[in-house]
């Protein structure tokens, strides 16, 4: 991923230095697991271990003339070690060390995930609280459908966040599996018990049965997780753009002072952070896809999936780890422009309000379908004249022969809609009130 996206920490995770760190730690616990059957002596494994290092120089040097890369490792730790290197890598494949040291990287990177989605549920929770009474208009097609409270709507991000929280937990878990059983998973010249030994000792689980392999469905599924949290962030940041349009305006991303939109029209406060999560959060996507592509090999490997992952393991945790960030970022300086929430519920002429009347119409006991057309006959005229459909009600004797002036005034109440609001938070765990 370039650098442009590529956060610090999630940066070091997936490093040419970090990927060798962890290919010598599983290469050394494997050596002491063997030390500890007595199949290495002491002191060999002493001197394994205080002089067997990563020199990435070397490895890269000889990389160009092996053109294998675990080859390449493993020479460069035979210079360091000596005589005592034959005790190395004895009944492995090179997939057992790569793809116990990926996991072990996944492992670190879901961990940063993790974190990053804690910041998003705690910031979502704070906004949802802070804006739980704030009304609005709700909309459904794009067009004016009845009031909501901007709260209820960040409420439905929260209980969203708090999923991909423990979905995130979950990818965690189906990668925390290491294997060193061989290369075609027959413990041939290892034995099980080695195996599940060195993985206790890195905190993996070890694969139940394993062909040359970690089987790729665990890592289809992990690329899923992440691509679903991706798609939760779209999710807002496109809410985001649609009510920063200039005709609605009821949300803004944050804007900086010195900050510019437009290189043409100085005018312009462009979503592009927003427009940014949804962007990458296609990238997460198409890398699930190739995630699914992976899990068939033939036989009992083939190396089709090598390239792959090296291009989108990194990419997803790094992408959605950026993501996760800016959308907390976005989140915690929204301008939320409450008066304008007011102006755009006028802005319909009170239709929104329609359904109350309809079933105000039926409680008094004129049936549903001639309510509906009367209701919807006022509705299609305040629309088309422009004038208020409370205006228009009152003056129709077809509504006036059920309805009393007081009767259509609370129809119109906003406060109608706020009455469940505090049942729907608890429902959704948010209880209490947003940090002073």
């Amino acid at each position: 991923m370039i650098e442009r996206y590529t956060r610090p920490a999630m940066g070091r995770v997936w490093s040419e230095e970090a990927k060798y760190q962890a290919w010598l730690r599983v290469e050394l616990a494997a050596c002491e697991a063997q030390a500890r059957r007595g199949r290495i002596p002491p002191d060999a494994l002493a001197r394994i271990t205080s002089t067997g290092h990563v020199d990435i120089d070397r490895i890269q040097a000889i990389l160009g003339r092996v053109k294998h890369e675990m080859i390449a490792f493993l020479t460069s730790l035979e210079e360091q070690v000596g005589a005592d290197s034959r005790f190395i890598h004895v009944g492995l494949t090179s997939s057992d060390v790569w793809d116990t040291a990926t996991a072990l990287q996944m492992r670190d990177a879901t961990d940063l995930l993790i974190a990053g989605q804690e910041r998003l549920v705690a910031t979502v929770r704070e906004l949802a609280l802070r804006h739980k009474d704030t009304l609005m208009v709700g909309r459904t097609h794009g067009v004016h459908a009845e009031p909501i409270t901007f709260g209820l709507k960040v409420a439905i991000w929260y209980t969203e966040a708090q999923r991909n929280l423990e979905r995130l937990r979950r990818a965690r878990t189906v990668i925390s599996v290491g294997k060193l059983s061989g290369a075609v998973g027959t413990f041939a010249h290892l034995d099980p018990d080695v195996e599940e030994d060195v993985c206790r000792e890195l905190g993996l689980e070890p694969a139940a049965v394993s062909n040359q392999v970690i089987q790729r469905d665990r890592h289809a599924e992990h690329a899923a997780m992440l691509a679903v949290a991706g798609a939760s962030l779209e999710k807002i940041a496109l809410e985001i753009r649609g009510l920063q349009r200039s005709e609605i305006l009821e949300l803004e991303e944050p804007f900086s002072e010195g900050q510019k939109g437009s290189s043409a029209m100085p005018h312009k406060r462009n979503p592009e952070l927003c427009e940014r999560i949804c962007g990458l959060a296609r990238l997460l996507r198409t890398n699930a896809l190739a995630a699914m592509e992976n899990v068939a090999l033939w036989n009992e490997r083939d190396i089709s999936h090598s390239s792959v992952e090296r291009v989108i393991l990194p990419d997803s945790a790094i992408l959605l780890d950026y993501i996760l960030d800016l959308a907390v970022f976005v989140l915690s300086g929204l301008r939320v422009d409450t008066g304008r929430m007011a102006e755009n519920m006028d802005a319909s002429y009170g239709l929104i309000h329609s359904q109350r009347v309809l079933l105000k119409l039926t409680d008094a006991g004129l049936a549903r379908q001639p309510a509906y057309e009367i209701v919807q006959r006022n509705a299609m005229q305040a629309w088309r004249e422009r004038r208020a459909f409370l205006e228009l009600l009152a003056a129709d004797p077809d509504v006036t022969r059920w309805l009393t002036p007081d009767d259509l005034k609370r129809c119109f109440d906003p406060a109608w809609y706020l009455r469940n609001v505090d049942t729907i938070f608890v429902r959704a765990g948010l209880t209490g009130g947003p940090t002073p």
